[in-house]
């Protein structure tokens, strides 16, 4: 297939480098940044420095854009897909964006399948950029009213890019679920580090403080888009955290060592009969 693939932050640019390692497809790149793109071209990452007029020659197109990104280009650039291809986006978010792009596929006559690599680091662009970031992640597939055919294509796709699962689900339940799986933690994160204690953690700090703060490490314009974009899922979570928080506290304040156990006790079990 010859992919086209949009943005050649981390998640585009791993993308081209793990078509080009694992698959014989042909990569054409698109970037806002010419010179991040003749970048990927030197390395080997894509095929072709592509524009506007390359996505007629695509079977797949990636949106590796943030969310509105992703639709605003789509709405500038659709009259140039390619009819019946296929376009897919990398969004953490999918309420707010599956209904547009699915609106956008209808008239400009490609199909629509919502997706969402679930892997990534605390650096960005594409000197991040990894040809093994997705090996043994799993890949969120949200179909968006596609045909099986077009779902099947893309979960092969990935399958190809070393991606240890696929899994289908609907825009609702995937943003329901990482609100809690993504967001939280990433809200958890910054909300620790804003202690004034935080600079004087060395030498005071060890594995807790680094697997709690990692995601602290944000990309705040990116993160606050999909924060409000995922709006009430993730207060949702948020007020469950903090009621959470709120029991521990209680409890401290009392002065009441049973009931600090009994809650440390239940964290403990559920975790424990995950088997993780």
């Amino acid at each position: 297939m010859k992919i086209a693939v949009i943005g050649m932050g981390i998640i585009g640019g791993s993308f081209c480098k793990a078509i080009k390692k694992y698959t014989n497809h042909y990569v054409i790149g698109m970037n806002r940044t010419k010179s991040t793109l003749k970048k990927a071209y030197d390395d080997g990452a894509i095929d072709e420095m592509g524009d506007e007029k390359s996505l007629s020659q695509a079977d797949v197109i990636i949106l590796a854009l943030y969310p509105k990104a992703s639709v605003s280009f789509v709405e500038k650039y659709g009259k140039y897909i390619k009819k019946g291809a296929i376009v897919t986006d990398s969004a953490g978010i999918k309420s707010e964006i599956c209904p547009k792009l699915s609106e956008l596929s209808e008239k400009f006559g490609f199909e629509f399948v919502g997706s969402h690599p679930m892997a990534g680091k605390e650096t960005n662009g594409y000197d991040s950029a990894d040809e093994t970031l997705y090996n043994g992640a799993s890949y969120i597939i949200v179909p968006c009213n596609a045909s099986e055919k077009s779902v099947q294509v893309l979960s092969d796709l990935a399958l190809e890019l070393k991606f240890a699962m696929v899994k289908i689900t609907t825009p609702e339940e995937h943003d329901r679920m990482i609100a809690f799986t993504s967001q939280l933690p990433h809200v958890l994160a910054c909300a620790y580090v804003l202690s004034p204690c935080c600079k004087n953690h060395k030498g005071f700090s060890a594995g807790s403080y680094k697997d709690v703060s990692r995601v602290a490490n944000i990309n705040a314009e990116l993160w606050s888009e999909l924060f409000l974009e995922n709006r009430e899922p993730l207060i949702g979570e948020l007020d469950t955290l903090i009621d959470n928080i709120h029991a521990i506290t209680d409890a401290v304040k009392a002065n009441d060592k049973k009931r600090i156990e009994e809650l440390l006790e239940k964290a403990h079990k559920t975790k424990e009969a995950l088997g993780e």
